[in-house]
Formats: structure tokens, C-alpha cells, sequence
């Protein structure tokens, strides 16, 4: 008796959906990527925004849930070790380091892995991000810098038939990393390694736009920025100059709504579901966190050790009421004036 073919299974069967039609999350969409391939046949399991397992994602990936008694993993998550660092030798052109860049460079050159996901920048925009899978060192290193606008990462899982890569390092926002875990299991891949990165407040290519022009004497120049530890906004221009702005000083009123409702409603800053996250907000200035998750996590960072300058990770302050004021702040979206900001930004990292 001949033997029924298998059915296929459901992301087999379905198409993308096109970029102009409502997505299943609709205005808390993340813009993730997954509506863009195949797998979004699993949307409704695996968008952050619609579905979310926090404890099972944790057991599944890390052996067990986080310790909610435990402060450090209450904050950023189930952890086997925690450190800061930075690279000994600062890749050139990076936002940080580079110890993001390094570590997918030497997962390629170690081969550990077949292709690296990461988010490169359109030919015609710097900040237009464009997620690709990067085979080689040099597409990696054209990876790095920030993008700080909404990034459709998973729509390049649509490559990965016929394409030969069977083990993947993937780079990727919290939001992104949930979805990716729910499908892993019907990825063609044999191993997947998972690098995290914060997230917070995300914008669209408009938004970013109105956010540079409000916040920069010259927003046409800027190559990248970040929201760092002394609470002001550090601009690299093209030119290599730097600019600082205190983050109180902002224009709260004009951008109160620039950034997308998704960020705002998310619940995943460190990135629970990575093996190995990197991060900088809480850390020394001029250094990042690393929080190794699991074995894999582990796998990752040996990788890249020794070429670190590592510290242990240090407290101190009252982060409840750093937070408390900047919230406070935001909603009544006021625009302080310049010498006031920089008193208050002052006050608050004491």
C-alpha cells in the first residue's frame, strides 16, 4: 500500500503579506520581519505583540524560567554570568567598540556558523536599515552602527531555503528574538545561535527625521547617536565631531509622538530570549554589559574573550527615581530650558 505524502507544514503553504496591507498586530506592529516571509503562517503564536510565553520561551532556551527573587535576573533576565566589557582594540567606525561586530566576524572566521543576520544601511540612506544574511567578514563589518529605526530583521528568513546555510548566528532586537524563538523549530537550519540587543524607542524613517531635527544643530551630518549614561544624546557627525545634548532638554511636545506605539508598549528591553545579550544602558561609561544566558550563550562569548578588557558589573543609585522623573518629564512633555536641563540631568545621576 503506497504511503499518503506528508501534508506540508503551514509555513509551506503560506505567502508573505504585502507590505501595504494591515499587519495581525495592526498599530503595535514591530515591523519585525516575519509578516514579510513564509513563517508568518505562526504570527499568531509568535508576534510579541499578540502572543507571549516569557516563561516558557526561558525554560525552552535556558533550561528554566528567571529567579524572581533574584534583583539581577527580576532585571535583566535568566543569566549564568554577567560582566562588563569593552574591546582591547575598538573596531574603526563602530558605535561602541565593536564587541557586536567583532563577535559576528569571528563567528564566520571560527565557523561556528554559516552566515551571520545582521542590519546593513541602504546605499541611498544611512539610516535606512536592510537586513541581510552576511557570509563573509566584510558584510558583517558593513553591518555596523545603530540603526535606530524599525527593522524588518525576520523577512530574510525567506532566503534561508536552498540557500546551504545550515548554522546561523542571528543579531536582533527583543521583539524580533520572540518571534524567531516560536519558529525556530521550523527553521532548515541545524543550530541556531542567538545574539540579543536592547531596545528602546524605536521610530519610523519619518519619525527619526523629526527627531534629529529637533535634537541636532546638524541633523544632515549625523551618522550615528546614542542615549548615553550621563542622561544627554551624543551625536557623531560625519566629520568625526561629536555633539552632546542633555537628554531633559529634548523637545518633548514636537516628539511625544514620533516614537512607534510598539516601543512603547514593550516589555522586552534586555532581551530575554537571547543566548547572549549586549547591552550599555547601567553600565560604566564607555563600557557594555554582557549577559550570558546559556551554554550557547557561553559558546559565543569564548569566541571573543580574550580580545575583551572585562569588569565586573557594578551598582549603585536609585533607579527607581531616575526612571520615575524622566517619566514624569514625558508626560507632560515640557521643554525645559538649556541651563535647567542641565541641572536636572545633573541631579538625577547623583
Amino acid at each position: 500500500m503506497t504511503q499518503a505524502p506528508a501534508s506540508p507544514a503551514p509555513h509551506e503553504r503560506a505567502r508573505p503579506i504585502p507590505r501595504d496591507v494591515v499587519r495581525p498586530a495592526k498599530d503595535l506592529c514591530s515591523d519585525c520581519g516575519l509578516c514579510d516571509s513564509r513563517w508568518v503562517a505562526y504570527v499568531r503564536q509568535a508576534c510579541a505583540f499578540l502572543h507571549q510565553d516569557f516563561e516558557g520561551m526561558e525554560k525552552r532556551h535556558h533550561g528554566r524560567s528567571r529567579d524572581l527573587d533574584n534583583d539581577d535576573e527580576l532585571y535583566f533576565g535568566v543569566q549564568q554570568r554577567m560582566l562588563t566589557a569593552r574591546m582591547r582594540q575598538p573596531i574603526e567606525g563602530a558605535q561602541w567598540t565593536g564587541i557586536v561586530s567583532h563577535l559576528g566576524v569571528q563567528a564566520l572566521k571560527s565557523g561556528l556558523v554559516d552566515a551571520v543576520l545582521c542590519v546593513q544601511q541602504s546605499p541611498d540612506d544611512r539610516f535606512t536599515p536592510m537586513p541581510v544574511l552576511a557570509r563573509t567578514p566584510e558584510e558583517v563589518l558593513a553591518a555596523r552602527v545603530n540603526k535606530p529605526t524599525l527593522s524588518n530583521n525576520l523577512s530574510v528568513l525567506e532566503q534561508l531555503p536552498g540557500s546551504g546555510i545550515r548554522r546561523l548566528l542571528a543579531i536582533g532586537v527583543g521583539c524580533q528574538i520572540q518571534a524567531l524563538r516560536a519558529v525556530q523549530n521550523t527553521l532548515p537550519l541545524e543550530q541556531l545561535y542567538v545574539l540579543g540587543l536592547p531596545c528602546v524607542d524605536n521610530v519610523s524613517r519619518e519619525g527619526l527625521n523629526t527627531f534629529l531635527h529637533s535634537a541636532s544643530a546638524s541633523p544632515d551630518t549625523v551618522v550615528h547617536y546614542e542615549f548615553m549614561q550621563d542622561f544627554r544624546i551624543h551625536f557623531r557627525h560625519k566629520d568625526g565631531r561629536q555633539e552632546t545634548v542633555p537628554f531633559f532638554g529634548l523637545d518633548t511636545p514636537r516628539l511625544k509622538d514620533v516614537f512607534a506605539p510598539s516601543c512603547l508598549s514593550c516589555f522586552d528591553y534586555t532581551n530575554a530570549g537571547a543566548d547572549l545579550v549586549v547591552g550599555y544602558m547601567g553600565a560604566e561609561f564607555g563600557r557594555q554589559w554582557l549577559v550570558v544566558r546559556n551554554q550557547l550563550g557561553a559558546e559565543l562569548l569564548d569566541l571573543i574573550e580574550a580580545d575583551l578588557d572585562i569588569a565586573p558589573v557594578t551598582s549603585r543609585g536609585d533607579r527607581r527615581a531616575a526612571v520615575q522623573q524622566g517619566i514624569d518629564a514625558y508626560d507632560k512633555a515640557i521643554k525645559l530650558p538649556m541651563w535647567l536641563a542641565e541641572v536636572v540631568g545633573w541631579v538625577v545621576q547623583r
